[in-house]
Parts: C-alpha cells; sequence; structure tokens
C-alpha cells in the first residue's frame, strides 16, 4: 500500500468525509494501517467522533482492542471525549469494556472522571466493572461524587457500584467548600503562589446542572485547566437516599438555595427527596416557610408542597401566595420563579377552581410563565371550562412553541368542541414545530373532523419515524372512525 493511500485516508478522516473513506478502503488503503507517529485509523476515527467512519474501518477488518502508538485505546480516546455513538460501534464490534491502556486507564474511568455519563452507561450496560478502580486507587462512585456528575453516579448505581458512604463522604466534602472554583484552582496550582496565575472561569448550563470551566492563565496563555461539575447536593442527597438517611429538612434547604434556580439539579433533588417523605413533620416545616420574607425560601417551599400531599391543606397555603404575587411590583426580584412554581404546584392540585387563578396569567409577559399557564390548563381543564378553554385558544398561537405546544395539548384533549376548538386546532396544523402539528391533528382526529386525515398522512410521510410527532401521528390513527382512511394512513411509509 503506497503512502499516499495513508496520507490520503487519514486526511479524510480528519476531514469526516466518508464517502472518500470508502473510496480509498476500496482502493487498497488498509484500516489497520499508521501514521508517522503509529496512530492508527480507528483511533483517530474514535477521538475525532465520527461514528459512520469507525463503523466503516472495523467494517472493513479494523481491530476493535488495537493500541494506537502502542499506548492509546480507541474505546477509551471515544470515552474521553463523550462520543457515546463511537463507544457503542467500538463494543457493538467486540471492544473489550475494560480493557485497559498506557497507565491501567479503562474506557469507564475516563468518562466518569470527565463526567460523561451516556458513554459511562454504554459502558456499564455493556459489562465493565463498575467498582473497578481508577487511575489514583478510588473507586468509580467515588470519582463520579468528587467530579460533581449526578448523571454518572446515577448510572454507576443502576449498575450497581458499591462504596456509597466514601462516595457520600466525598461528596459531602466538596459541599463544604464555600468557593468552589478557588479550591479547582488551588488544585490545579498545587504549590505555585497564586500572585503567579490569573484565575479565568466560565459556568457552562449542561442540562440541569452547571459546569464551571476553571482555566490558569500564565504569561498570557492557558498554563492549565479542568472542567468541574456542581452536582454535589444532589449526589449526596440521592446517596444518603439510598443509605436511609434522613436528612434533616434545613439542610436540604440549604443545598438547593445557592443554585437559586428550582431547575437546577441540586434544588431539584433536595426537593424530590422531601416530598417522599409525604408527612406532616415535612408539611409543617414547608408550610412555615411559606411566610419566609425571603422569596427564594417561598418559592422551595411551593416545589415541595407541590406534590407532597395535603391537597387541601396546600391550596389553603397556595392561594394567598398567589394573591401576594400579584400585588408584588412589577419585575420584583424571584417572583416570576415564584409565580411559575405557584402555576405548578396549582396544577398538581388537579382543582377545577384554581383555573380562575392560572387564566390570570395567559397574557404573561415572560415566556416561561405563560408555558406554565399553559401546562395548568392543560392538566385542569378536565372538564369543559369555558375560561380554560378561551385561554387555551390564545395560547395555541403563541410565539413561543412550547406554550403552543401545550396549549394545543389541552385543547386537543379537552371535552369541548365547538367551533372556535376546532379551528384553533387546525390553525395549527401547519405548525414549524412538528410536535404540535401532530397534537393538532390528533385533536381533529378524536373529534373526526375531515382535515385530521390529510394532515395524519402529511406527518407520517414527512417526521422523523423516531420522533414524538411520527409517534402522535400513528397513534391518532386509530382514532379515525373510517375505515379506508385508516387502511390509508396505516399503509403511508416515511420518505426518508
Amino acid at each position: 500500500m503506497s503512502k499516499d493511500l495513508v496520507t490520503q485516508l487519514f486526511g479524510a478522516i480528519y476531514a469526516g468525509d466518508e464517502n472518500l473513506v470508502v473510496g480509498l478502503l476500496r482502493a487498497g488503503a488498509s484500516p489497520e494501517a499508521t501514521d508517522n507517529e503509529g496512530q492508527t485509523p480507528l483511533y483517530l476515527a474514535s477521538v475525532q467522533n465520527e461514528p459512520g467512519i469507525a463503523r466503516l474501518l472495523l467494517a472493513a477488518g479494523a481491530d476493535p482492542s488495537r493500541l494506537s502508538s502502542g499506548t492509546d485505546l480507541p474505546l477509551c480516546g471515544a470515552a474521553c471525549g463523550g462520543h457515546t455513538e463511537v463507544v457503542h460501534a467500538l463494543l457493538a464490534a467486540g471492544a473489550r469494556p475494560d480493557a485497559t491502556e498506557l497507565l491501567g486507564f479503562t474506557a469507564l474511568a475516563w468518562s466518569v472522571q470527565l463526567g460523561h455519563a451516556p458513554a459511562a452507561e454504554a459502558l456499564l450496560a455493556a459489562g465493565a466493572d463498575p467498582d473497578l478502580a481508577v487511575p489514583g486507587g478510588r473507586p468509580p462512585l467515588v470519582a463520579a461524587a468528587r467530579r460533581g456528575s449526578l448523571d454518572t453516579v446515577k448510572a454507576l448505581l443502576r449498575h450497581g457500584a458499591s462504596e456509597l458512604r466514601p462516595a457520600l463522604d466525598e461528596a459531602r466534602r466538596w459541599l463544604g467548600r464555600e468557593d468552589l472554583v478557588a479550591e479547582v484552582a488551588r488544585e490545579l496550582a498545587q504549590n505555585e503562589a497564586p500572585d503567579t496565575y490569573e484565575t479565568v472561569v466560565r459556568r457552562v448550563a449542561e442540562g440541569e446542572g452547571i459546569t464551571l470551566v476553571v482555566e490558569l492563565l500564565r504569561d498570557g496563555g492557558t498554563w492549565t485547566g479542568r472542567e468541574q461539575q456542581t452536582g454535589h447536593g444532589a449526589i449526596a442527597t440521592l446517596l444518603e437516599h439510598e443509605l436511609g438517611l434522613r436528612t434533616p429538612f434545613g439542610e436540604l434547604l440549604d443545598r438547593a438555595l445557592p443554585f437559586n434556580n428550582p431547575e437546577n439539579e441540586n434544588w431539584l433533588a433536595c426537593v424530590a427527596e422531601l416530598q417522599r417523605r409525604a408527612d406532616e413533620v415535612t408539611f409543617q416545616a414547608a408550610a412555615a416557610l411559606t411566610r419566609s420574607p425571603d422569596v427564594r425560601r417561598r418559592t422551595f417551599a411551593v416545589d415541595v408542597l407541590a406534590q407532597l400531599g395535603f391537597k387541601d391543606r396546600t391550596l389553603g397555603l397556595l392561594r394567598p401566595l398567589c394573591e401576594a404575587v400579584r400585588e408584588a411590583p412589577s419585575g420584583a426580584e424571584g417572583e416570576s420563579e415564584l409565580l411559575q412554581s405557584l402555576l405548578l404546584a396549582l396544577a398538581h392540585q388537579g382543582h377545577s377552581g384554581s383555573v380562575d387563578e392560572v387564566v390570570r396569567h395567559a397574557g404573561h409577559p415572560e415566556p416561561a410563565v405563560r408555558r406554565r399557564v399553559a401546562f395548568a390548563l392543560h392538566s385542569l381543564a378536565a372538564e369543559d371550562d369555558p375560561a380554560a378553554t378561551d385561554a387555551l385558544i390564545a395560547l395555541a398561537g403563541d410565539p413561543d412553541s412550547e406554550v403552543r405546544d401545550w396549549a394545543t395539548t389541552g385543547l386537543a384533549r379537552t371535552p369541548a368542541d365547538a367551533t372556535p376548538v376546532r379551528e384553533a386546532l387546525a390553525a395549527r396544523l401547519d405548525d414549524p414545530d412538528p410536535t404540535v402539528a401532530a397534537e393538532a391533528a390528533q385533536g381533529l382526529a378524536r373529534r373526526q373532523d375531515p382535515r385530521a386525515v390529510a394532515a395524519l398522512a402529511r406527518l407520517l410521510s414527512d417526521a422523523d419515524p423516531d420522533s414524538y410527532a411520527y409517534a402522535t401521528a400513528h397513534e391518532a390513527i386509530d382514532l379515525i372512525e373510517d375505515e379506508r382512511a385508516r387502511h390509508r394512513l396505516r399503509g403511508t411509509a416515511p420518505r426518508g
């Protein structure tokens, strides 16, 4: 094989050109060739996150367990980058999940220490040992707790990881650090004096968590750096639950408040733990907190009460809070988050008498609030309530796609069948969001409106077969009473 073919093969992998890789393999390029540094094509495809090329190389005979440059495994390279699809391809081709490369690293060790939960899940599902220590001797669960990756901890627990108590101690140790950035910087700098470097930090929202990207600068350039996730409170709360430990209400509150966000993983985990208790002690603690002058504390209390039980007593606490929010100055700090939590809590109580309170906020200027209104009305409008129906009709035309989705879903499932309801649903059949269009088509199908058939045929033809929109449209076929129309729809194949 000529050097030119090897050079072209590596160039095609760098460029991510699958067609060129196919042509070069057919022309005689070896999938086991190496470049001047001993790197293999499969390793390069793995670190470059090229799952299609990796599969081509594997099909052509590349060994998934061969070390690249004598030190690096393709599976470890993929796991290190969090390239889950490549991990799946390598495992399917026979890569051993617990194989080690230089310095004893496994793919699971890389994914756990770097917080790549989907890659860790793939490896564990393929048989990776959830207790095989990472280099340095830490059990994977302790390493994941140190990283602050809640999803990785969950994956390890699902697959039988032990060492829960040491992992809890590690999570609590990081919880006790007042300045996480300063602590990471100290670890990175080791014994260097603080005045010899500059610390730069970025906060990146990822899913329900926050990742800190900490870099140390020296002489105008990056000297070293590290990413640190911040889910230690959620991890500690989860592990305490698994160990049967009852953490006091106040301690869980203290874990949630610093993140000041009801959608943050630490806040959510603490709320969920308290809701699971469903006891009088927790109810009384949350009820007392609703009277706090701190809006964040009131919001936490509402989130706990939302699904704690005690529905009638909870409604008695929520209604004065709703009134207070209405009387608060427009734009008051934290009031929007409190209102969103109140709307969600009202929805969870399932009391139709709450509809009027929810409808009051249908014209709120913030999309996030209108989303909660649409969700709450979707949950509460089980009966033909004119106020709820009118609000849902208006929200179905909202500029925000998520508002339209919940509102259209609510209209589709409400028993109301007046002309304005049908016309509001028909107006959404051409919605730019296929999920909204599918919900609208299902709502018309439920009412035997003839416009549903053409809309469902279009969705079944054009929507991604793996999407929620396609599944919704397919489910709606059974609602069509016309047998011939049902038969045609069942025969509609996706164009893709």
